[in-house]
């Protein structure tokens, strides 16, 4: 690795360490904080661990860079409870809500947006470089990847309700009283997932050559033969 993609590493390591004990300090409810941060110290790590056998580039850095931060701001305070609106009131006289209409707290759900938005790129250059994928498959899988780990995040969410329950489940569950939360949520997660690789695709289309040809490429069959029952007889008669 060129020593200053290292470089550029460390700084984000540092601003994100400074960033974590900063909002580490005094949140809102230590409980809730501490649930919301167990997957972060998970993440962290298999990142650390990773960086010299798979580094991902500096683009894949910054954008997993700024969904943590977003996420560490709704630990802070809880998402339900991010005091936005007090910020914008500050900041132009008016809060955000007021100006939107909107009634309830949507930090979650630009939260849940982002996780699409800002993810589905390193997920797709994982694609591309473990898998292999080209072509069609190499927006869908990651679309498909980032919709799917967004229901499995609201399960998580759901199973740490019922674990918990109480005023801490509450608060980790956080649907502010909406029985569609959860919906709305990976709907917003596969939207921004969706405006990634509609960007991505853009700019390949703009700039790669075989664009065309190597999309339909990825689209044709590549083995002729059905699989099935029929490759378990073939791999029995191979016994």
């Amino acid at each position: 690795m060129y020593a200053s993609h290292r470089k550029y590493l460390l700084i984000l390591a540092v601003l994100f360490a400074a960033l974590w004990v900063a909002l580490a300090i005094s949140p809102l409810y230590r409980e809730d904080w501490m649930l919301e941060n167990a997957l972060v110290v998970v993440f962290a790590v298999v990142l650390a661990a990773s960086w010299k056998w798979f580094p991902l580039s500096r683009v894949s850095y910054t954008l997993i860079f700024l969904f943590l931060c977003l996420h560490e701001v709704g630990a802070h305070y809880t998402y339900s409870r991010v005091p936005y609106n007090e910020w914008t009131q500050a900041l132009f006289g008016r809060s955000l809500n007021e100006v939107m209409g909107w009634e309830r707290n949507h930090f979650d759900r630009l939260v849940h947006f982002s996780y699409g938005l800002l993810l589905a790129y390193p997920i797709r250059e994982i694609f591309l470089r473990v898998a292999n994928v080209r072509g069609f498959w190499g927006y869908f899988l990651p679309l498909d990847v980032t919709m799917s780990t967004s229901m499995i995040f609201e399960l998580f969410e759901w199973a740490a309700a019922v674990v918990f329950g109480g005023e801490l489940g509450m608060a980790y569950l956080g649907t502010q009283g909406d029985i569609w939360d959860a919906h709305k949520d990976m709907a917003l997660a596969s939207l921004g997932a969706l405006i990634a690789m509609g960007i991505v695709a853009a700019v390949n289309r703009s700039l790669q050559r075989d664009f065309a040809r190597e999309w339909a490429d990825s689209l044709t069959v590549k083995k002729a033969d059905p699989l099935g029952e029929d490759a378990i007889a073939e791999m029995l008669d191979q016994r």
